[in-house]
């Protein structure tokens, strides 16, 4: 079973959960949102068949992990003693981007080189942090978390696809996509 297959099980134990999205809609409560990052993160560890990297840094070895709600964005957040060591991983280790509608039955997957995405964000975003975080600035000038986002826009124009879910069934793979990312990191 290829590591998409793997992972499209789990898709459909636990995001696509339609037991879990019926009840939700009939106690009217928000459906959007009940999925907890740590199982986008599970969710490309099946994907990649990579292991998490620890508690700092990408949350996969060689991938960091981002989901976003159809037109949002994927939020990178930077804390204060490690932000400057994670904005430099992230423009070595892969991206893998996760859109989802909101009852999840559509998940789009794609995937970024973080080299390809270090120009226009991470090595703008560098000297930013250093600013948010600046010891010299007064207190109410500098901010708890620095955050930035990528657009979904970037991403849909720029990844490569690897997993296309309509209507909660596979509408589209490239295992090849995900092989040829998985090797830049052997």
């Amino acid at each position: 079973m290829s590591n998409i297959d793997l992972a499209f099980n789990f898709y459909k134990k636990h995001i696509y959960d339609e037991e879990k999205i019926a009840l939700l809609r009939k106690y009217n409560l928000k459906i959007a949102g009940s999925v907890p990052s740590v199982l986008w993160e599970l969710f490309g560890a099946l994907l990649t068949g990579r292991p998490g990297a620890g508690t700092t840094g990408a949350d996969l070895i060689g991938w960091e992990v981002k989901s976003a709600k159809t037109g949002g964005s994927y939020e990178y957040q930077y804390h204060l003693n490690t932000g400057a060591n994670k904005l430099k991983e992230d423009c070595v280790v892969n991206h893998l981007f996760f859109t989802y509608s909101e009852s999840y039955n559509n998940v789009t997957v794609k995937s970024i080189r973080g080299s390809d995405l270090r120009e226009k964000y991470f090595d703008v975003w560098l000297p930013l942090y250093y600013k948010n975080y600046d010891s010299q600035a007064p207190a109410n000038q500098r901010r708890q978390r620095f955050r930035k986002s990528i657009p979904q826009g970037f991403v849909e124009q720029n990844g490569l696809l690897v997993l296309e879910i309509l209507d909660g069934e596979i509408s589209n793979r490239e295992d090849a996509n995900l092989l040829l990312l998985n090797g830049d990191n052997e």
